[in-house]
């Protein structure tokens, strides 16, 4: 009895895991037509759905992923003085964030009593707080993040989660934001790229940098604010894109837009399976289309 009692949760999460890997390798990313209605793309190039939250084909998947027992980890970055967001975006993504799975929020914080005491959670949800070390300044912390997500993810979340999202901590949930969002690796398309020509996209552009994107190279560019997917194809594209960033470091080399720009040069060899509409990332700017829905708010941008 003491065996089945230690091998149990690993059975369990095996089971899950088939049944998840069932899912991801049937139709639930491919069956979408390539438009819905007359004007809103839901495919992307390469035949992996363009999410718009309202679509019919959203509506599909969302009911897919009901019959099947997943659980998600939302993982927040904050220091410094971005942990004064985390009880918000907690509290909005209590709102609106998959409400209708298990969902852990990892929070990796220098300041854990920030979260002291914590917001009201529902339930099947919980909150775990990892402390990490301070890093002042943005450069810092936007070039920090990747190793740090590879870390946890290797060593804790894979074991306890099928799925990862990485989300900003200045971000709100704004309306439902549910299992459409799930794919073997998603990823976000910059709102304020988003219908423009390539030649816009704020690629790297030194060829000297692991994050350089030659002329002619890349389908969309994508935001860092909010991404994820199946625990093991985050943790290759955390450690891949912190590789690249050291590699830069070790030769006094900084990409323009940080981690973005490390994502982006992973994305481009690495097609995401889903794609999330400027719907799943959006602020008030002149340069950002309106959108049918806003789900995810970047409050940050909006105060400025």
């Amino acid at each position: 009895m003491l065996l089945l009692a230690m091998f149990f949760p690993d059975y369990l999460k095996g089971k899950r895991l088939a049944a998840v890997s069932t899912l991801m390798l049937s139709e639930v990313e491919r069956r979408e037509p390539a438009l819905e209605g007359d004007e809103l793309p839901v495919k992307t190039p390469w035949g992996a759905p363009l999410v718009w939250g309202d679509s019919e084909s959203s509506a599909w998947r969302r009911d897919e992923f009901t019959h099947h027992d997943v659980r998600i980890g939302l993982a927040i970055l904050a220091v410094g003085n971005y942990n004064h967001f985390l009880h918000h975006l907690i509290s909005s993504a209590e709102l609106h964030f998959l409400l209708n799975l298990y969902v852990t929020y990892y929070v990796l914080t220098d300041r854990p009593r920030e979260l002291d005491p914590p917001p009201k959670l529902g339930p099947n949800r919980q909150l775990k707080v990892i402390p990490v070390a301070e890093m002042p300044g943005w450069d810092r912390l936007g070039l920090r993040r990747m190793a740090l997500l590879a870390s946890i993810i290797g060593e804790r979340i894979h074991l306890e989660v099928d799925f990862v999202y990485s989300i900003d901590a200045d971000q709100e949930f704004t309306n439902t934001v549910g299992s459409e969002i799930l794919g073997k690796l998603t990823a976000t398309l910059h709102p304020e790229f988003y219908g423009k020509p390539q030649h816009y996209y704020p690629y790297e552009k030194d060829p000297d940098s692991m994050a350089y994107v030659a002329e002619g190279e890349g389908d969309y560019y994508y935001t860092s604010e909010f991404y994820g997917g199946l625990c093991s194809e985050v943790l290759a594209m955390t450690r891949a894109c912190s590789l690249l960033i050291l590699q830069d470091q070790e030769r006094d080399i900084k990409a323009q837009e940080l981690e973005e720009s490390y994502l982006n040069r992973y994305l481009v060899n690495r097609r995401p399976t889903c794609v999330l509409s400027p719907e799943y990332s959006w602020w008030e700017s002149p340069q950002v289309p309106e959108v049918p829905t806003k789900r995810i708010h970047s409050i940050n941008r909006k105060q400025k």
